[in-house]
């Protein structure tokens, strides 16, 4: 595998990320929603830097199985355990390459009638993207390779590495 961000990079990044979302949120008390599995280290260390108060809750797609490449089809496997209408929600993925998820979970949070709605993604394929609404925080712009580590796995491998890599064959 190669190195492609830094453990560096990201924590940057993500102190960034979080400056922009407590101007944004100031005031506010929104809920952030992870997409399991790849999320839940990125909205660990994301959250630790806001300053707003706010809600945590999980949810569960898949769309890869053990597969480099996407099944085209997204499957519901764990449902939000909150209430979100009429809330401010931030939906946080790990990674958005297709847009397939975060196309089929925002037609999904938006049948409950939130005030409002964001995406944050630690990476983006934007080359490959193919969604009609914008990603409102963006750690990274990547080009179109695998990657691991940091939430993002192979085979239920590789997300406990601090930074992210290419996995090469």
């Amino acid at each position: 595998m190669k190195e492609l961000i830094s453990a560096e990079k990201i924590s940057k990044r993500i102190k960034a990320i979080a400056r922009k979302i407590n101007r944004d949120y100031k005031g506010k008390q929104p809920i952030f929603i992870g997409v399991l599995n790849g999320s839940f280290i990125l909205i660990a260390d994301l959250v630790r830097e806001l300053k707003v108060d706010c809600e945590i809750d999980f949810i569960k797609l898949s769309s890869y199985g053990d597969e480099k490449i996407s099944s085209g089809e997204v499957k519901l496997l764990k449902e939000l355990n909150c209430q979100i209408k009429g809330r401010d929600i931030v939906l946080i993925e790990d990674i958005v390459d297709t847009g397939l998820s975060v196309s089929y979970l925002r037609k999904l949070i938006l049948k409950e009638k939130p005030a409002s709605l964001r995406f944050v993604t630690l990476l983006y394929k934007k080359d490959i993207c193919k969604i009609d609404f914008e990603i409102d925080y963006i750690g990274f712009e990547i080009e179109n390779e695998f990657v691991i580590g940091y939430g993002l796995d192979f085979a239920q491998k590789y997300r406990n590495l601090k930074a992210v890599y290419v996995l090469q064959e």
